[in-house]
Protein backbone atom coordinates (compact mmCIF):
# COMPACT_ATOMS: atom_id res chain seq x y z
CA UNK A 1 0.00 0.00 0.00
CA UNK A 2 2.77 2.49 1.02
CA UNK A 3 4.60 1.95 -2.58
CA UNK A 4 1.48 2.39 -4.25
CA UNK A 5 0.90 5.84 -2.40
CA UNK A 6 4.58 7.03 -3.76
CA UNK A 7 3.26 5.57 -7.04
CA UNK A 8 0.45 7.63 -6.94
CA UNK A 9 2.44 10.92 -5.82
CA UNK A 10 5.16 10.47 -8.22
CA UNK A 11 2.08 10.45 -11.04
CA UNK A 12 0.77 13.43 -10.51
CA UNK A 13 4.20 15.26 -10.29
CA UNK A 14 5.15 13.60 -13.46
CA UNK A 15 1.76 14.66 -14.58
CA UNK A 16 2.02 18.31 -14.17
CA UNK A 17 5.61 17.68 -15.40
CA UNK A 18 8.01 21.05 -15.24
CA UNK A 19 5.29 23.57 -14.40
CA UNK A 20 6.34 23.91 -11.20
CA UNK A 21 2.53 22.94 -10.04
CA UNK A 22 2.16 19.55 -7.86
CA UNK A 23 -0.74 18.33 -6.08
CA UNK A 24 -0.15 15.84 -3.59
CA UNK A 25 -2.35 13.35 -1.26
CA UNK A 26 -2.17 14.01 2.36
CA UNK A 27 -2.98 10.80 3.03
CA UNK A 28 -2.43 6.74 2.00
CA UNK A 29 -5.35 5.27 1.22
CA UNK A 30 -8.61 6.12 3.63
CA UNK A 31 -7.76 9.58 5.81
CA UNK A 32 -7.50 9.02 9.35
CA UNK A 33 -11.49 9.48 10.90
CA UNK A 34 -12.79 8.54 8.23
CA UNK A 35 -14.92 6.19 6.91
CA UNK A 36 -15.53 5.10 3.37
CA UNK A 37 -19.03 6.31 2.22
CA UNK A 38 -18.89 6.88 -1.21
CA UNK A 39 -19.50 10.78 -0.34
CA UNK A 40 -18.28 12.59 -3.28
CA UNK A 41 -16.53 16.34 -3.06
CA UNK A 42 -18.58 19.20 -4.66
CA UNK A 43 -17.19 22.64 -6.21
CA UNK A 44 -19.69 25.52 -7.54
CA UNK A 45 -17.76 28.29 -9.31
CA UNK A 46 -19.91 31.44 -8.81
CA UNK A 47 -17.51 34.55 -9.18
CA UNK A 48 -15.53 32.53 -6.28
CA UNK A 49 -14.73 28.00 -6.53
CA UNK A 50 -16.74 26.79 -3.12
CA UNK A 51 -15.45 24.05 -2.37
CA UNK A 52 -17.38 21.69 0.29
CA UNK A 53 -17.60 17.80 1.26
CA UNK A 54 -13.78 17.43 1.16
CA UNK A 55 -13.13 13.25 0.88
CA UNK A 56 -9.47 13.32 -0.48
CA UNK A 57 -7.38 16.16 1.44
CA UNK A 58 -4.85 17.30 -0.58
CA UNK A 59 -1.72 20.08 -1.24
CA UNK A 60 -1.67 22.48 -4.20
CA UNK A 61 2.19 23.25 -4.28
CA UNK A 62 3.38 25.93 -6.43
CA UNK A 63 6.84 26.61 -6.60
CA UNK A 64 8.74 30.06 -7.58
CA UNK A 65 11.46 29.46 -10.21
CA UNK A 66 14.63 28.79 -8.24
CA UNK A 67 16.28 31.97 -9.75
CA UNK A 68 13.75 34.05 -7.42
CA UNK A 69 13.56 31.35 -4.66
CA UNK A 70 14.14 32.77 -0.91
CA UNK A 71 13.69 29.75 0.40
CA UNK A 72 10.37 30.09 2.08
CA UNK A 73 6.92 28.43 1.82
CA UNK A 74 3.24 29.46 3.13
CA UNK A 75 0.68 26.73 3.36
CA UNK A 76 -2.51 27.94 2.93
CA UNK A 77 -6.01 27.40 4.45
CA UNK A 78 -8.88 29.04 2.50
CA UNK A 79 -11.38 30.45 4.74
CA UNK A 80 -15.47 29.56 4.44
CA UNK A 81 -16.85 28.75 7.57
CA UNK A 82 -15.88 25.31 8.25
CA UNK A 83 -18.67 24.70 5.29
CA UNK A 84 -16.72 25.51 2.57
CA UNK A 85 -13.57 26.43 1.39
CA UNK A 86 -13.33 29.57 -0.96
CA UNK A 87 -10.44 27.65 -2.81
CA UNK A 88 -9.14 30.53 -5.55
CA UNK A 89 -10.20 34.01 -3.63
CA UNK A 90 -8.39 32.53 -0.13
CA UNK A 91 -6.34 30.08 -1.85
CA UNK A 92 -4.82 29.40 -5.30
CA UNK A 93 -5.05 33.01 -5.76
CA UNK A 94 -2.55 33.85 -3.12
CA UNK A 95 -0.55 31.00 -3.52
CA UNK A 96 0.26 31.99 -7.42
CA UNK A 97 1.14 35.94 -5.81
CA UNK A 98 2.99 34.27 -3.52
CA UNK A 99 5.48 32.63 -6.19
CA UNK A 100 5.90 35.92 -7.59
CA UNK A 101 7.20 36.98 -4.55
CA UNK A 102 9.88 33.86 -4.34
CA UNK A 103 7.96 31.98 -1.59
CA UNK A 104 6.16 29.14 -2.41
CA UNK A 105 2.66 29.01 -2.30
CA UNK A 106 0.75 25.57 -0.84
CA UNK A 107 -2.71 25.63 -0.57
CA UNK A 108 -4.14 23.36 1.57
CA UNK A 109 -8.11 20.90 0.43
CA UNK A 110 -8.32 19.95 4.14
CA UNK A 111 -11.34 18.39 5.41
CA UNK A 112 -14.64 20.25 6.44
CA UNK A 113 -16.10 18.92 9.94
CA UNK A 114 -19.59 19.16 8.28
CA UNK A 115 -19.08 15.87 6.49
CA UNK A 116 -20.87 13.07 7.39
CA UNK A 117 -17.69 10.75 6.78
CA UNK A 118 -16.22 11.81 9.88
CA UNK A 119 -15.43 9.60 12.64
CA UNK A 120 -14.57 13.13 15.00
CA UNK A 121 -15.14 16.12 13.07
CA UNK A 122 -13.63 18.26 15.57
CA UNK A 123 -10.43 17.00 15.18
CA UNK A 124 -10.08 16.71 11.32
CA UNK A 125 -9.25 19.91 10.05
CA UNK A 126 -6.43 20.08 12.51
CA UNK A 127 -5.12 16.62 11.91
CA UNK A 128 -4.65 17.75 8.09
CA UNK A 129 -3.20 21.13 8.74
CA UNK A 130 -0.60 19.07 11.09
CA UNK A 131 -0.28 16.59 8.20
CA UNK A 132 0.10 18.80 5.19
CA UNK A 133 2.94 21.05 6.82
CA UNK A 134 4.82 18.48 7.74
CA UNK A 135 4.35 16.59 4.76
CA UNK A 136 6.06 20.04 3.14
CA UNK A 137 8.56 19.77 5.29
CA UNK A 138 9.22 16.37 3.78
CA UNK A 139 9.67 17.09 0.89
CA UNK A 140 11.52 20.81 1.29
CA UNK A 141 14.98 19.78 -0.12
CA UNK A 142 13.36 18.48 -3.77
CA UNK A 143 11.17 21.80 -3.90
CA UNK A 144 14.03 24.10 -2.77
CA UNK A 145 12.31 24.84 0.38
CA UNK A 146 13.94 25.81 3.86
CA UNK A 147 12.53 23.78 6.59
CA UNK A 148 13.10 26.39 9.23
CA UNK A 149 11.12 28.58 7.00
CA UNK A 150 7.27 27.08 6.51
CA UNK A 151 4.74 29.73 7.58
CA UNK A 152 1.04 29.55 7.18
CA UNK A 153 -1.22 31.82 6.23
CA UNK A 154 -5.18 31.42 7.01
CA UNK A 155 -8.64 33.55 6.47
CA UNK A 156 -11.41 33.68 8.41
CA UNK A 157 -12.37 30.25 9.65
CA UNK A 158 -8.90 29.38 7.91
CA UNK A 159 -7.35 31.67 10.15
CA UNK A 160 -8.91 29.66 12.56
CA UNK A 161 -7.02 26.63 11.93
CA UNK A 162 -4.07 28.58 11.37
CA UNK A 163 -4.21 29.73 14.88
CA UNK A 164 -5.00 26.24 16.00
CA UNK A 165 -1.78 25.10 14.34
CA UNK A 166 -0.23 27.41 15.78
CA UNK A 167 -1.01 26.77 19.55
CA UNK A 168 -1.88 23.15 19.00
CA UNK A 169 1.02 21.96 16.83
CA UNK A 170 1.65 18.98 19.00
CA UNK A 171 -1.37 17.57 19.81
CA UNK A 172 -1.55 14.27 19.11
CA UNK A 173 -4.44 11.38 18.65
CA UNK A 174 -3.94 7.73 19.06
CA UNK A 175 -3.55 6.62 15.08
CA UNK A 176 -0.78 4.70 13.49
CA UNK A 177 1.88 6.78 12.62
CA UNK A 178 4.66 6.87 9.51
CA UNK A 179 7.79 8.96 8.57
CA UNK A 180 6.47 11.49 7.93
CA UNK A 181 5.20 11.91 11.45
CA UNK A 182 8.32 12.13 12.47
CA UNK A 183 8.81 15.88 11.19
CA UNK A 184 7.71 19.15 13.02
CA UNK A 185 4.20 20.71 12.92
CA UNK A 186 5.38 23.97 14.44
CA UNK A 187 4.79 27.00 12.19
CA UNK A 188 8.16 28.93 11.93
CA UNK A 189 5.08 32.19 11.66
CA UNK A 190 1.86 32.49 10.88
CA UNK A 191 -0.49 35.23 8.65
CA UNK A 192 -3.91 35.43 9.75
CA UNK A 193 -6.58 37.72 7.50
CA UNK A 194 -10.06 38.73 9.36
CA UNK A 195 -9.34 35.54 11.47
CA UNK A 196 -11.87 34.07 13.50
CA UNK A 197 -10.00 33.06 16.85
CA UNK A 198 -12.22 33.01 19.63
CA UNK A 199 -14.91 31.02 20.79
CA UNK A 200 -16.44 32.90 23.22
CA UNK A 201 -19.94 34.18 22.20
CA UNK A 202 -19.48 37.62 22.59
CA UNK A 203 -17.47 37.89 19.54
CA UNK A 204 -16.83 34.44 17.43
CA UNK A 205 -18.26 33.73 14.47
CA UNK A 206 -21.36 31.62 14.97
CA UNK A 207 -21.38 29.45 11.88
CA UNK A 208 -17.62 28.62 12.50
CA UNK A 209 -18.02 27.86 16.06
CA UNK A 210 -21.42 25.57 15.08
CA UNK A 211 -19.74 23.72 12.12
CA UNK A 212 -16.75 22.76 13.96
CA UNK A 213 -17.48 21.79 17.49
CA UNK A 214 -21.94 21.62 17.24
CA UNK A 215 -24.58 22.95 18.60
CA UNK A 216 -23.87 22.75 22.03
CA UNK A 217 -20.40 22.43 22.91
CA UNK A 218 -18.24 21.55 26.33
CA UNK A 219 -16.80 24.62 27.85
CA UNK A 220 -13.82 22.74 27.99
CA UNK A 221 -14.03 22.50 23.83
CA UNK A 222 -14.75 25.96 23.68
CA UNK A 223 -11.73 26.94 25.60
CA UNK A 224 -9.54 24.95 24.09
CA UNK A 225 -10.56 25.77 20.27
CA UNK A 226 -10.92 30.01 21.89
CA UNK A 227 -6.93 29.91 20.94
CA UNK A 228 -6.08 33.21 22.39
CA UNK A 229 -6.25 31.02 25.47
CA UNK A 230 -4.06 28.86 24.25
CA UNK A 231 -0.88 31.13 23.34
CA UNK A 232 2.19 30.67 24.99
CA UNK A 233 6.03 31.72 24.47
CA UNK A 234 6.23 29.03 21.70
CA UNK A 235 3.63 30.25 19.71
CA UNK A 236 5.15 31.61 16.03
CA UNK A 237 5.41 34.93 15.08
CA UNK A 238 2.62 36.58 13.98
CA UNK A 239 1.25 39.14 11.31
CA UNK A 240 -2.62 39.96 11.45
CA UNK A 241 -4.93 41.55 9.39
CA UNK A 242 -8.91 43.47 10.15
CA UNK A 243 -11.26 45.26 9.13
CA UNK A 244 -12.38 47.60 12.05
CA UNK A 245 -16.55 47.72 10.02
CA UNK A 246 -16.16 43.64 9.89
CA UNK A 247 -19.49 42.42 11.15
CA UNK A 248 -18.83 38.82 10.14
CA UNK A 249 -15.68 38.26 12.72
CA UNK A 250 -15.33 40.79 14.81
CA UNK A 251 -12.42 43.16 14.83
CA UNK A 252 -11.86 41.38 19.19
CA UNK A 253 -11.17 38.59 17.31
CA UNK A 254 -7.74 39.82 16.03
CA UNK A 255 -6.73 42.12 19.14
CA UNK A 256 -7.23 39.31 21.46
CA UNK A 257 -5.22 37.13 19.76
CA UNK A 258 -2.24 40.14 19.55
CA UNK A 259 -2.74 40.69 23.19
CA UNK A 260 -2.28 37.19 24.04
CA UNK A 261 1.10 37.01 21.91
CA UNK A 262 2.32 40.51 23.51
CA UNK A 263 2.04 39.17 26.87
CA UNK A 264 3.82 36.09 26.54
CA UNK A 265 6.66 38.01 24.30
CA UNK A 266 5.91 36.53 21.04
CA UNK A 267 6.78 38.95 18.00
CA UNK A 268 3.52 40.00 16.72
CA UNK A 269 2.35 43.08 14.14
CA UNK A 270 -1.33 43.72 13.84
CA UNK A 271 -2.57 45.82 11.15
CA UNK A 272 -6.61 47.64 11.28
CA UNK A 273 -7.89 49.60 8.61
CA UNK A 274 -11.00 51.27 8.77
CA UNK A 275 -12.73 49.69 6.36
CA UNK A 276 -12.93 46.76 4.09
CA UNK A 277 -15.72 44.46 5.40
CA UNK A 278 -14.78 40.73 5.61
CA UNK A 279 -13.78 38.39 3.01
CA UNK A 280 -11.55 41.20 1.20
CA UNK A 281 -9.00 38.73 0.25
CA UNK A 282 -6.26 41.13 -2.12
CA UNK A 283 -8.55 44.20 -1.06
CA UNK A 284 -8.72 45.06 -4.56
CA UNK A 285 -11.40 48.65 -4.68
CA UNK A 286 -11.30 48.33 -0.85
CA UNK A 287 -9.42 51.32 -0.34
CA UNK A 288 -6.17 51.71 1.48
CA UNK A 289 -6.51 47.76 2.51
CA UNK A 290 -5.50 46.75 -0.33
CA UNK A 291 -2.13 47.33 0.31
CA UNK A 292 -2.04 45.09 3.01
CA UNK A 293 -0.06 42.72 1.22
CA UNK A 294 3.20 45.34 1.05
CA UNK A 295 3.28 45.71 4.75
CA UNK A 296 2.98 41.68 4.81
CA UNK A 297 6.01 40.80 2.77
CA UNK A 298 7.91 43.80 4.56
CA UNK A 299 7.01 42.25 7.25
CA UNK A 300 8.53 38.59 6.43
CA UNK A 301 11.74 40.40 5.84
CA UNK A 302 12.06 40.99 9.35
CA UNK A 303 12.05 37.36 10.23
CA UNK A 304 15.29 36.38 8.68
Amino acid sequence: MKHNFILFTLFFMARIGFSQNYVIPLWEGTPPLQREMNLKEEAVQEGILRISNVQKPIIEVYLPTKQIATGEAVLIFPGGGYGILAYDWEGTDFAKWLNSQGIAGIVVKYRLPTSKSLTDPKEVPLLDAQRAIRLVRHHAADWNIDPQKVGIMGFSAGGHLASTLSTQYAHSLDRSMDDIDLFSARPDFSILVYPVITFNDRFTHGGSKKNLLDENPSSDLVTRFSNELNVDENTPPTFLIHAQDDTAVPLENSTLYYQALHTHGVKASLHIYPTGGHGFAFGLGRGAVENWRNTLLDWIKTLD
